[in-house]
C-alpha cells in the first residue's frame, strides 16, 4: 500500500458524489485516504446522506498529508469558506509544497485563502461570480502545479486522476484503475 496520505474535508450541506467517488478512486490507487468532519463525525450531506467521517478535522494532522481534497455542494463549500481552521490548513498545505484541491463551488475556499492569485482554476458555473481577478477557465478540470480544481459531481472521476498525478502517480497505473471501473475518458 501507497504511504501518502490524503485527508478529504466534510462540511454539512457536502456534496457526497465529489467526496465518495474521489476518495474511491483514490484508495484504489493506495492512497491512505482520511474523511475529516469539519465540525462533527456525522456529517450529512446537500442531498440528506448522513456519512460518519474517519476523523474530526481538528485531529487530521496535516504534516503528515500529502494532499487536502475538498468536495463542493451548498452550503458545504460555504462552510469551507467560513471557517479559519481550513484556511489555515489551506495556506499550511501550500506553503509546505503539497496538494490542495477542490472541485464544484468550493474552490471559492482556496480563493479566500488566497491561494488563486495568478493560477489557473475552474468550478461549478457561476461559483466564480464577483471574485475580482480570478483566472476561470470554466474546465472539466484544471490542474495548475499542485492546485488542482474542477466543475462538478460529473468529474469526480477525472478530478481524483488529477490529484494522483498531482502526486507523481504514472497515468498508465491511473487508466488501469479507471479502465477497471468503465469509466469513459
Amino acid at each position: 500500500m501507497n504511504s501518502r496520505k490524503i485527508v478529504i474535508v466534510l462540511a454539512e450541506g457536502f456534496e457526497e458524489t465529489e467526496a465518495v467517488a474521489t476518495a474511491d478512486v483514490l484508495k484504489r490507487l493506495g492512497f491512505q485516504v482520511s474523511m475529516a468532519g469539519l465540525n462533527s463525525e456525522r456529517v450529512r450531506s446537500s442531498a440528506g446522506l448522513t456519512v460518519l467521517a474517519d476523523l474530526l478535522f481538528r485531529d487530521a494532522d496535516l504534516a503528515q498529508a500529502d494532499a487536502l481534497v475538498l468536495p463542493g455542494g451548498l452550503p458545504g463549500a460555504s462552510h469551507l469558506r467560513s471557517s479559519p481552521e481550513v484556511m489555515d490548513a489551506l495556506r499550511f498545505m501550500t506553503e509546505h509544497g503539497k496538494v490542495v484541491a477542490a472541485i464544484c463551488a468550493a474552490p471559492i475556499a482556496i480563493e479566500r485563502a488566497g491561494l488563486t492569485k495568478g493560477k489557473k482554476v475552474t468550478g461549478y458555473p457561476g461559483s466564480n461570480k464577483d471574485i475580482p481577478g480570478l483566472e476561470y477557465t470554466g474546465n472539466r478540470v484544471e490542474r495548475d502545479g499542485l492546485l488542482v480544481t474542477a466543475k462538478g459531481p460529473g468529474v469526480s472521476f477525472e478530478f481524483a486522476a488529477a490529484i494522483a498525478l498531482a502526486l507523481g502517480v504514472p497515468q498508465d497505473r491511473i487508466d488501469a484503475v479507471l479502465n477497471g471501473m468503465f469509466v469513459l475518458r
